[in-house]
């Protein structure tokens, strides 16, 4: 229903009340409702599920189609952020928002920061999804609101050439809600609690969880070292959980990202039940690291297993887990993907060690062989030192093209000397290019940065602090931020306005008409920057 279709309905409405009602305006209850689209998380899952099935398919069709996001761990920045590409870039389709248990963790817990092993409650990712969200809704509430004032300036001054094409503005409004991509770790306990955990991530508005094969209370980030892995058949289980709470909730088309740890993973804490050779439980206990023994050798608490006749003996560190042969992440990576896959999962993500368009690559072109459309969601992690891993990409490719190397240090490519080389040139082409290229030759449909709000917090606050704290003082401030959010047009150089100020003016004087006690007034001191939004100031720069 369009926007002058909405208002006669809610007149009908009005009507119909004979009177009683008739201190309520229709036009301001159509505001309202363009303000408040959705009136629940299970509205904004059921519409963003949709958006990411559709651009799946278009993946499918075309891998340029790829989609981005960035891991964003408070509701003011991932409104800023869907701020920012509006602004930048017109849409906001084909990116999304990626929830980190990371950040979650050293950010978000009652406990304060936190490493990224699932000792943080529960219940803080499910409030940061609802939270993320109020804030994409309310940046829906403040432009409409700055449509509807821009509406009633048209009207006053008689232009209805504007007036009409402010109104297909609203009418066309795209929201700031987006997909989110919810990091549900290891499901924080057993089966049963995944799906508890679930069903509030998705009742708060996740279309997507990403759930990965680690031992809940074992869990490390895929990044650091004793990373320890489970049975397919335990991890299913909490795979056919996440579709459960889907399902139970009436979110149909959810989306389930299953991640594989194995790369990086060399421990298992159970060896997994088998009924007959070649199951998925057998194919697991393959890759365990074995010596054979006899009768003799065993002592009273060893654990044995038959392989091809033979009696194995699988290596058992004092920590009581299991170890896996060596050279075998590759291939268990590979077979816990197609299980996957094969057992309800969407799209998958393999944690690696680099971020290496060939070596993705490698094992997606397995999985393709099982599953044609096999899709990844991939983490380009600030764990990896781009600028050295790249460099060094191209210093092996060079040498291996007897391309002459002698003027680098391998080693030392990170180094400021190297910043001016044709070597850092061509490196930081493959790295602006690295998302693109990846979508086309690895499979990766959903490129995202985990914490890159996290560093970006960081480096911006040590740049203001040590400039305000020192020589430059109150200009400190002034030159780097206000003045820059003035020239660059960012909408928060208004915090008043932002933080939802002229919402509440638009509510008091519907609320109480002429007697409405208005905080916009000629004293604001927010009026000092309406110039703002002028595209000329913003030129100026």
């Amino acid at each position: 229903m369009n926007y002058n279709d909405n208002i006669a309905s809610i007149q009908n409405l009005i009507s119909g009340y004979k009177g009683t009602w008739d201190g309520i305006n229709a036009e301001s209850v159509a505001r309202m409702r363009a303000q408040n689209r959705f009136h629940s998380g299970l509205d904004i899952a059921r519409y963003t599920a949709k958006i990411m099935r559709q651009d799946m398919a278009a993946y499918d069709a075309d891998p340029a189609n790829y989609t981005q996001s960035l891991g964003c761990w408070h509701g003011f920045i991932g409104q800023q952020k869907m701020i920012s590409i509006k602004k930048h870039f017109g849409s906001t389709k084909g990116r999304y928002l990626y929830l980190s248990g990371w950040m979650v963790a050293a950010l978000r817990s009652d406990f304060g920061p936190l490493p990224d092993q699932s000792m943080h409650e529960k219940t803080s990712v499910p409030a940061l999804i609802e939270e993320l969200y109020t804030f994409l809704k309310q940046a829906d509430a403040r432009e409409l609101g700055l449509l509807f004032k821009d509406l009633d300036e048209a009207r006053a001054a008689g232009d209805e050439a504007r007036e009409k094409d402010i109104m297909d503005k609203i009418d066309n409004f795209e929201t700031h809600v987006v997909p989110i991509i919810a990091d549900i770790d290891a499901g924080f306990g057993n089966a049963e609690a995944t799906y508890l955990l679930a069903k509030k991530m998705i009742e708060a508005g996740a279309c997507a969880l990403q759930i990965e094969n680690q031992v809940s209370d074992e869990k490390q980030c895929g990044h650091q070292d004793g990373k320890v892995t489970v049975p397919h058949e335990d991890f299913l289980a909490k795979v056919r959980a996440c579709r459960y709470a889907f399902l139970e909730l009436g979110v149909e088309d959810g989306v389930i990202v299953t991640r594989t740890d194995s790369l990086g993973a060399g421990l298992t804490k159970q060896i997994a039940f088998s009924k007959e050779p070649g199951d998925i439980g057998d194919q697991y206990n393959s890759f365990l690291d074995c010596e054979e023994v006899s009768a003799a050798d065993l002592a009273p608490n060893d654990v044995v297993i038959t392989r091809d006749g033979k009696l194995m003996r699988p290596k058992r560190l004092p920590s009581n887990l299991f170890q896996f042969k060596p050279g075998t992440g590759e291939d268990r990576c590979v077979l816990d993907c197609i299980t996957s896959l094969q057992h309800g999962a969407d799209l998958l993500w393999i944690e690696t060690e680099k971020p290496h368009v060939e070596q993705i690559a490698g094992m997606v072109d397995r999985i393709r062989e099982v599953i044609p459309n096999a899709k990844l969601v991939y983490n380009n992690s600030p764990s990896f030192n781009w600028t050295l891993n790249f460099r060094q990409q191209i210093f092996d490719a060079w040498e291996a093209a007897g391309k002459d190397v002698s003027a680098y240090d391998r080693a030392k490519l990170m180094s400021v000397e190297y910043d001016d080389t044709d070597l850092a040139a061509e490196a930081d082409e493959k790295i602006r290019t690295f998302q693109k290229d990846g979508a086309k030759r690895a499979g990766i449909f959903h490129h995202l940065i985990t914490l890159p709000t996290y560093h970006t917090a960081a480096l911006s606050t040590d740049n203001l602090a040590k400039r305000y704290f020192g020589e430059e003082a109150m200009l400190g401030y002034v030159k780097q931020v206000q003045r820059q959010e003035i020239r660059q047009g960012i909408a928060c150089v208004k915090h008043q306005n932002m933080a939802g100020s002229d919402i509440g003016d638009d509510h008091k004087e519907y609320f109480a008409g002429e007697a409405a006690l208005k905080a916009s007034g000629k004293d604001n001191t927010m009026n000092q920057f309406e110039d703002t939004s002028n595209p000329s100031v913003q030129a100026a720069e």
